[in-house]
């Protein structure tokens, strides 16, 4: 058991893979644990799950800081980007990272048939090619090695330039302070490093920006949702929570614990130590520093070499990807660097 930021952990050393999957608190296992079980007894009531989405919600908006009445739940990153994917004009450019998730693509590029054109170019392009398209679609970190977004140069690109900015920041909220009240639509999903179940997603919508269509409509997105089980004419919420679905239940009641906790944290302080563990794993290898969590390493052996030495890891395009969160420590850089020199 490992303690971090006065929570629990029962993550097994050498864990490195957060980026996968994130290993929740004790007590957001607890949770759901008592949640399966009322289920198994029929103990539940729909309405008993109101709280963890509110709960969940709010956190989310507070960890991208954003009002609460911005954000809708969904229930992982490519519904709710889909949702404005398929909300484009005809003919929209949209502009997009080389070898970005395929989450964060495929949404826009699926809209080939109504004329939309999807240009991709390198990561460290996107800020000074932004004023050329209609929308900007990428990852605040890459998934694939850590990099970071021009996050200025966007923000610039849309004040100057009237460009709208989608942010999928699956991996980055949690882990990395996000001020993005600038940004058109924030996108994210829970099971990394939220440490929330999959099955828990969210997107924040900017007032100024156009509203997607609410392709998955449904009663939950009503403005009173235990009004509107039945029957015409469509009725759902004025602010984002009419693009709701209908909540994954367990996934909700987990990512209200970790969540809630997550945000009431100094995100400064975790970063710094997150960044850190992962720099110095860096440092070890004759890498330079990137202040990112996530570190690629090209060593073609790589994998085979951590895992030999119990160190969870992936692999993505064909090098060795491990990332470091609030619960590892510099003993879990020690056995990585060892499993690699």
């Amino acid at each position: 058991m490992r303690k971090a930021f006065d929570a629990s952990f029962d993550v097994p050393d050498g864990y490195l893979n957060t980026a996968s999957i994130g290993i929740p608190p004790t007590e957001a296992v607890r949770k759901v644990s008592e949640a399966v079980e009322r289920w198994g007894r029929g103990s539940d009531r729909p309405g008993d799950f109101d709280g963890p989405v509110a709960t969940a919600r709010d956190a989310f908006a507070r960890l991208i800081g954003v009002p609460a009445d911005r954000v809708a739940i969904g229930a992982s990153a490519s519904q709710v980007i889909g949702l404005v994917a398929a909300s484009l004009p005809d003919d929209a450019r949209v502009l997009v990272a080389t070898d970005d998730f395929t989450s964060v693509l495929f949404p826009f590029a699926a809209q080939a048939g109504r004329g939309v054109t999807v240009t991709e170019v390198d990561l460290d392009e996107i800020g000074e090619r932004a004023p050329e398209f209609d929308l900007v679609a990428v990852s605040a970190v890459q998934s694939k090695d850590g990099r970071i977004v021009d996050f200025e140069g966007l923000e610039l690109a849309k004040q100057e330039h009237g460009t709208r900015v989608l942010l999928d920041v699956t991996q980055a909220a949690g882990w990395m302070p996000l001020r993005l009240d600038w940004a058109d639509w924030v996108a994210g999903a829970g099971y990394k490093w939220l440490m929330a179940p999959r099955g828990s997603a969210w997107l924040a919508v900017h007032p100024d920006a156009p509203r997607p269509v609410p392709h998955s409509a449904n009663w939950y997105a009503a403005e009173d949702p235990w009004e509107a089980t039945y029957g015409l004419p469509l009725r759902l919420s004025g602010d984002a929570r009419g693009l709701d679905i209908s909540p994954v239940w367990l996934a909700q009641v987990g990512a209200a614990v970790s969540m809630e906790w997550l945000a009431g944290l100094d995100l400064a302080e975790v970063a710094a130590h997150c960044s850190g563990l992962a720099d110095g794993f860096r440092a070890e290898l004759g890498m330079p520093a990137a202040d990112s969590a996530i570190v690629s390493v090209a060593d073609p052996d790589a994998v085979a070499k951590l895992t030999a030495a119990g160190v969870v890891c992936a692999s993505r395009g064909g090098q060795a990807r491990v990332s470091f969160h609030l619960y590892n420590t510099a003993e879990d850089v020690e056995r990585a660097v060892s499993a690699l020199l």
